[in-house]
């Protein structure tokens, strides 16, 4: 038999339900020996879980959004469904107050489970938890909060599975059905969290719409010819995707870094999708990065100019991502990529590629005068794709760190894979594996061509071969993020 024991006082009773509910996430049995059921207990812990839920919902979607009643209402499904249990068991066993202790034991638990990833979620939205690396924060704790929340409902069936010694076909038949329970209310609960996010349908104003062909022409247009007597690059960068805008970022301050220090301007254009530009900048398609190619090799010296294309965003393998919702663009494959540079008479090409699975354009784009970089190699994935950053993982070590420090393109290269392969390691990463590509005519002509992107710092062949023997001794920033 159960002996619960009489209530003494509000209070004593609150703390004797917290050692109960301390001992039943053991799965012990003297959680049954300290718990004090009473009406008020009840709702007093019943107001606190629904709190305490609210606050979390409230956490993850971010501080913002409406409340949503629905989501309290689906909340409080389980307390009553371990009320009806209570019920049950009540009369099985002759004890009328035990009808309140399955419902009780769940919401003391749940209240202070719910408390605990409330602290950890405010924790890591607040960066506080930035020491412990994505893989584990992001892979782990997910799976742990799903567990621990079918745990409080287990932990009540086991423990009172054991005092009231239930047959084993009794206890699997309770789990099984507690376990398909909870699938369902997860699978419900989504739709209908306590604290909602209204989505947003993406949308594109009539104005953008217009103002596009405008800026890509005059975007075009303001491409020069170079100087024919000496080598001139040309820089295109485009931003693939419009949800993260780290690649916004990324292209913006490239292209600025190649106008001012690399002596782009009047040569240099930028394809970007992102919400925030598309009364700014022509967005990144198939159609503008086409035009874009067309009209460089208009303009540039086939013979001794050079393009720089740099092509940030999300990938899979043969695939790089071109994506402006509501807009439905193409993507970008290898196959396309080659014969639209083909296309456009551009022979000498350095082409740069930042995404996951990167490494699998080279194929297709390696000819003797082209160099391919990518951020990863074929069946690896990249990292740093993240909003608040300014750069993707090797955008920064590339140009923000090694192309500002290095005098020749190999070096600045080296560098980078270094510093990448450093950054991943400490945050528990795969590395990416970045490719280098070079084809045999390129390879002899980018010593002549490296002296007009890297003006102050004019090397000759020999001396940047006898510096990229000791690239390995390079000395490499910290990661700023």
């Amino acid at each position: 038999m159960i002996d619960l024991k009489p209530s003494i006082n509000i209070w004593h009773d609150f703390k004797s339900n917290q050692i109960a509910g301390m001992w039943l996430f053991f799965g012990s049995r003297k959680s049954l020996d300290v718990v004090h059921p009473s009406i008020m207990q009840l709702i007093i812990w019943g107001i606190l879980g629904g709190c305490v839920n609210t606050l979390y919902a409230w956490l993850v979607a971010g501080q913002t959004g409406d409340f949503n009643p629905q989501g309290l209402i689906s909340y409080a499904l389980w307390p009553f469904i371990a009320l009806i249990v209570g019920v049950f068991l009540s009369q099985r066993m002759n004890q009328p107050r035990l009808m309140l202790v399955p419902a009780l034991l769940w919401l003391v638990l749940d209240t202070n489970i719910l408390f605990f990833q409330c602290l950890i979620q405010h924790l890591g939205s607040s960066g506080y938890l930035n020491f412990i690396p994505d893989s584990i924060y992001n892979g782990l704790l997910p799976p742990l909060f799903v567990g621990l929340f079918i745990w409080q409902s287990l932990a009540v069936i086991w423990v009172f599975a054991r005092v009231l010694n239930w047959p084993w076909w009794e206890r699997a038949l309770v789990f099984v059905a507690t376990i398909a329970t909870m699938v369902v209310w997860q699978l419900s609960v989504k739709d209908q969290p306590i604290w909602k996010v209204e989505q947003t349908p993406p949308s594109f104003s009539e104005q953008a719409f217009y103002a596009q062909s405008e800026l890509l022409n005059k975007a075009l247009e303001q491409i020069q010819f170079g100087d024919m007597t000496q080598s001139h690059w040309y820089f295109l960068g485009v931003a693939g995707d419009s949800y993260a805008d780290v690649f916004k970022s990324e292209i913006e301050r490239i292209k600025e870094q190649f106008d001012t220090r690399f002596d782009t301007f009047g040569r240099s254009i930028a394809l970007i999708n992102n919400p925030a530009t598309r009364l700014e900048t022509p967005i990144a398609s198939k159609t503008s990065i086409e035009l874009a190619l067309h009209r460089i090799g208009q303009q540039m010296n086939h013979d001794s100019d050079v393009l720089f294309l740099y092509m940030t965003s999300h990938g899979e393998r043969n695939h790089f991502e071109i994506e402006h919702a509501p807009l439905e663009l193409e993507q970008v494959d290898p196959k396309w990529l080659r014969e639209t540079l083909d296309k456009s008479g551009i022979r000498w090409r350095v082409i740069v590629i930042s995404a996951c699975y990167s490494g699998s354009f080279i194929p297709a784009l390696q000819s003797p005068d082209t160099l391919i970089i990518t951020a990863s190699a074929a069946d690896k994935t990249s990292f740093g794709c993240n909003s608040e950053a300014d750069y993707t993982y090797f955008g920064r070590a590339f140009f923000d760190l090694a192309m500002r420090e290095q005098p020749s393109m190999k070096l600045a290269f080296e560098q980078a894979k270094q510093t990448v392969t450093q950054w991943e390691t400490a945050q528990g990463f795969e590395p990416s594996e970045p490719q280098w590509a070079i084809g045999r005519n390129m390879e002899l002509m980018l010593p002549q061509l490296e002296p007009y992107l890297f003006p102050s710092q004019n090397i000759t062949p020999t001396e940047q071969t006898k510096t990229q023997d000791n690239t390995h001794a390079t000395t490499t920033k910290k990661p700023l993020f």
